[in-house]
């Protein structure tokens, strides 16, 4: 097995600190950062995305998974800076305005970062102004929008029409989730895209990405 499926392997297993030493000594060994980050810990988050996508492991081996990750990202950082190597894409994430939950918003952005794409993570409460002044910032390609109250699902609309009246929908893709959001209010409300569970947001948002770079 070499290092980089050995680092895999051990982000599956949610084992973080010897992730952050296979890392450091994938480093020392002359691998890139990028061939790190793509072919160890993003190979290892794609598995369990999968799993999780087939129900096969479940939101703790998620959590313990991107830890993991996170703990080889952090020490990647500065290489993939220096290297210049870019993210895939951007993407602001949030729970929309009057709702307060976030397990769902934060398993989404753990995928997303797991296909190496950066996310602006917003909090919960979010504005739909908030959304649209943080994408134009950041130059984000994607908004995430997330609702697990149906009394709230309408600030979803209130994202799409703001960015609509200010000719920024070209420019950025609206996806929309949570318990109580379906694939026919997302057309109701001319959002770009739902899906069912993190792991499917995190795939259509890496074709989003692809597609618009």
């Amino acid at each position: 097995m070499s290092i980089l499926e050995e680092i895999s392997t051990l982000l599956q297993q949610g084992r973080a600190p010897k992730v952050k030493a296979l890392v450091e000594t994938a480093l020392q060994q002359g691998y890139s950062a990028q061939d790190i980050l793509e072919n160890g810990l993003i190979s290892g988050m794609n598995v369990i995305g999968e799993k999780f996508k087939n129900n096969q492991v479940y939101v703790p081996e998620v959590l313990i998974a991107a830890r993991a990750m996170n703990a080889g990202i952090t020490l990647l950082k500065p290489h993939l800076v220096s290297d210049g190597v870019k993210a895939k894409g951007i993407a602001v994430i949030g729970t929309v305005k009057g709702d307060l939950h976030d397990i769902g918003k934060n398993l989404v952005k753990m995928m997303l970062e797991g296909k190496g794409i950066t996310v602006i993570d917003l909090g919960v409460d979010v504005s739909a102004e908030t959304f649209y002044n943080a994408a134009m910032e950041h130059h984000a390609q994607l908004v995430c929008c997330s609702a697990l109250l149906t009394t709230t699902m309408l600030e979803m609309k209130r994202v799409v029409d703001l960015f609509s009246v200010n000719y920024a929908r070209e420019k950025v893709k609206i996806m929309v989730g949570g318990a109580p959001v379906t694939q026919s209010f997302c057309d109701s409300i001319g959002a770009d895209c739902y899906t069912p569970d993190a792991a499917s947001a995190a795939d259509a948002a890496l074709s989003f990405c692809t597609s618009a770079s």
